[in-house]
């Protein structure tokens, strides 16, 4: 049987919602972001990107480049809420949905051609997201993931594209090398050195001298350029919660030590939600007090793997949390809530010296252990 994976993505999610909630946007070029000196832009308009602006840039160039744009510091609450509306929606028709971030899903929907035939389906499935949510929606109907979700670029904005099997080279042959997963600037930078700029010429090559270049990822990469993959749609809900607790030697009630503690737990919960690609939306703080009485709160939070964003939200909980005053015997973090997902650029208060310290520290969490390094309040 022939496998069916669609690829959904919502366009320029943010601004859409915002659109949707202030229709003077419409047509406009739109930046969401911080707007201070050292702020980025988290999402941008196709109106502004016709200026060069894309997503990550530093608003203040972004600013530059297109003077016009109208900048919306964002509700990131509404985007949570607008993003579950459509999850809700696909989980109700699709037997298989994996949600990949906050504004993309794949569905395995393989056997349902002989009920309904995939590509009717999944167009009204498009067009009813449509009208129950008023927000834009793409999609890519092919044999597997990687297919799909490319497809789904080249159906923006707002379309519908469809492979056929057997058509997944001839499709992907003209394209530029950057529109297979996994080739970022580096990867992209190291191909274009050896003369690679389109699929066609990476289909070409022999998978020895890919390896030789890229190490294993360079097999895998001339797979999807190939049109191979066998990777499944993965419901999200496998793993449920991630915690950890911290049980002292001896009873306390040093502030400083015990948010020292909290920030250590928050910084390694963090990390491995990165690097096992997760994002949390729920926030839960355990105290268990010297009488062994034990109280928790919880709090729902736009989905996040950002340390400082999780830092600030546990900490306005323990505030909240810690009333009675007494010694404290144990403390506790969970993150629960859990779905796939890579870490948005935060509108309110993110800066490129923020993304570039996290990402530079999970690279050596990652080669070297994640004791080889610390942040300074955890010492």
């Amino acid at each position: 049987m022939e496998r069916q994976i669609v690829h959904c993505d919502l366009d320029t999610f943010f601004v859409s919602v915002e659109r949707l909630q202030n229709s003077e946007l419409i047509g406009k070029p739109v930046l969401i972001g911080g707007g201070s000196d050292r702020g980025v832009v988290s999402s941008c308009s196709y109106e502004a990107r016709m200026f060069g602006v894309h997503s990550a840039m530093p608003m203040r160039l972004a600013m530059q480049l297109c003077p016009e744009a109208i900048l919306v510091r964002g509700d990131h609450d509404q985007y949570s809420k607008y993003s579950n509306m459509v999850t809700e929606i696909i989980e109700e028709r699709a037997p298989l949905v994996e949600k990949a971030s906050i504004d993309e899903h794949y569905l395995d929907i393989t056997g349902m051609d002989k009920f309904f035939g995939c590509w009717q389906w999944t167009q009204e499935l498009r067009q009813r997201i449509i009208h129950e949510t008023g927000l834009p929606i793409s999609f890519g109907l092919s044999a597997n993931k990687t297919v799909s979700k490319i497809a789904t670029g080249t159906a923006k904005p707002c379309g519908e594209r469809k492979v056929n099997t057997g058509a997944e080279k001839n499709f992907l042959a003209p394209l530029s090398i950057k529109k297979i997963p996994m080739v970022g600037e580096k990867t992209y930078s190291i191909l274009r050195n050896m003369g690679v700029s389109r699929i066609e010429t990476l289909q070409q090559m022999e998978v020895f001298t890919m390896q030789r270049a890229l190490g294993e990822n360079g097999i895998t990469i001339w797979k999807k350029a190939n049109g191979e993959d066998d990777s499944p749609v993965v419901p999200y809900a496998a793993q449920k919660s991630m915690s950890k607790e911290h049980t002292f030697q001896t009873d306390t009630i040093e502030m400083l030590f015990l948010k020292k503690i909290m920030v250590t737990m928050i910084d390694e919960l963090a990390f491995d939600l990165r690097k096992d690609g997760k994002l949390t939306s729920c926030l839960t703080l355990k105290i268990r007090y010297s009488n062994f009485e034990t109280f928790t709160k919880q709090i729902k939070i736009p989905y996040t793997s950002s340390e400082r964003v999780l830092t600030e939200k546990v900490m306005l909980l323990f505030d909240k949390l810690y009333t009675r005053r007494m010694l404290i015997r144990l403390i506790g973090v969970k993150f629960s809530g859990l779905i796939a997902g890579s870490y948005q650029v935060d509108m309110f208060n993110d800066t490129l010296k923020d993304i570039s310290l996290s990402s530079a520290m999970d690279h050596i969490r990652v080669r070297y252990g994640i004791d080889k390094i610390l942040r300074g309040i955890s010492l």
